[in-house]
């Protein structure tokens, strides 16, 4: 068979692969804590679990309109009205099965050869593969320079050219757990105003889970950036539903008609019993977010003060999400070599940083989405295999 050249140039999500190495030498008999994956360790509320039993048991077993069904765009718009005191057209929402399909539907209206895309690194991977894929030019901007790996303004908006189609950002990031305040959020919207012809996918899906009672800069907030603005958010982090496959992200109205042929010609539409569920999340309580944020905080500080007190390796104070991005070659390994004696000698599966970019070989990510338990578990077997 003789395959198409750009399938070359995709890559992955490695977290993926470590968990299936780590399965492995669970089969084996190695027991194993897995901080890897960044999946809550939560159930999905119940009255969320009882919405979705409903709509079955009333006959939502078909397709349904490709941008999602009205009601479950009219709660996504009430969410945001509540969070932001934003009022969105729910015709400019669109119901996605996960987070991911955004990226790729983003990407793609903006990345061929010849144009430029500015991204984060580290960042979740799924960003720089779709823009090599396209064949776009990935234009980095480096989280590592700073020593809370938060972004610069001022840097960001230095690399935009006239190619320049689209600008990434992750806020809080995945992978390194940062989170920047709106003081900087400022500077950048405000440059942005002189580049017109750049569109911006603002990242939120971690937007729920910010620390120290601090809010989230949503770009929802700057009016003059909407007719070019596209917003990713869902339900997998804040309400623990990864496997629900459910997301939602709000669009240029430009955008929509382009976007609405990508989720025909690709999924479809999501499920609607999902959908229904997304609703009662929505427009439910958030009980589970705060229970499950102050359980978060608590691992937080655990995490932080426990790597920062291994020897060799240092870590900075995660401002949001559930991740810690330590530095490790103080240990005399790399990212890499760190995480592989990890899984093998300790019996911890964390990803190397590498797998979020290539200036990143010197960390590695830990997901404290695990009980403190594992969590103290975990550091005590790193802090024997480097002692």
């Amino acid at each position: 068979m003789k395959l198409a050249k750009n399938l070359q140039r995709l890559g992955t999500e490695s977290a993926f692969s470590v968990l299936a190495e780590a399965k492995k030498l669970e089969a084996q008999g190695k027991p194993m804590i897995h901080l890897g994956l960044g999946q809550p360790d939560f159930k999905t509320p119940q009255h969320v679990v009882d919405a979705a039993k409903k709509a079955l048991d009333e006959g939502h077993h078909g397709y349904v309109l490709s941008n999602g069904i009205l009601e479950c765009r009219q709660a996504v718009t009430r969410k945001i009205k509540k969070l932001y005191n934003k009022d969105i057209d729910p015709e400019r929402v669109l119901i996605m099965p996960g987070g991911k399909p955004t990226m790729y539907y983003a990407i793609q209206c903006f990345g061929e050869p010849g144009a430029e895309i500015i991204h984060p690194t580290p960042a979740f991977p799924i960003y720089e593969s779709m823009i090599n894929y396209t064949g776009s030019t990935p234009v980095p901007y480096d989280l590592t320079e700073d020593k809370d790996l938060k972004f610069d303004p001022e840097k960001i908006l230095s690399l935009i050219t006239d190619k320049t189609r689209l600008l990434i950002l992750i806020n809080p990031n995945n992978p390194t757990g940062s989170f920047v305040e709106k003081s900087a959020i400022d500077v950048l919207a405000e440059g942005l105003k002189k580049h017109p012809h750049v569109a911006i996918l603002s990242d939120e899906i971690y937007s729920r889970q910010i620390y120290d009672g601090k809010e989230m800069p949503t770009f929802f907030n700057y009016p003059d950036l909407q007719d070019r603005l596209i917003v990713l958010d869902g339900w997998s982090k804040a309400y623990a539903m990864t496997g629900w496959r459910m997301g939602w992200s709000v669009w240029p109205e430009e955008l929509i008609p382009h976007v609405n042929k990508l989720i025909i010609n690709s999924v479809s539409c999501v499920n609607a019993p999902s959908q229904f569920a997304g609703i009662a999340a929505l427009d439910g309580p958030d009980d589970a977010i705060h229970e499950m944020m102050v359980k978060f905080d608590q691992r937080r500080k655990l995490i932080h003060e426990g790597l920062n007190s291994l020897p060799g390796v240092e870590c900075s104070l995660p401002g949001g999400a559930f991740y810690a991005f330590p530095k490790v070659i103080g240990t005399g390994m790399n990212g890499s070599e760190f995480a592989k004696k990890c899984m093998h000698e300790a019996g911890v599966a964390i990803v190397p940083g590498t797998a979020f970019g290539k200036t990143c070989q010197d960390y590695v990510r830990f997901s404290y989405a695990a009980s403190q338990d594992n969590i103290s578990n975990a550091l005590e077997n790193i802090k024997k295999m480097l002692g």
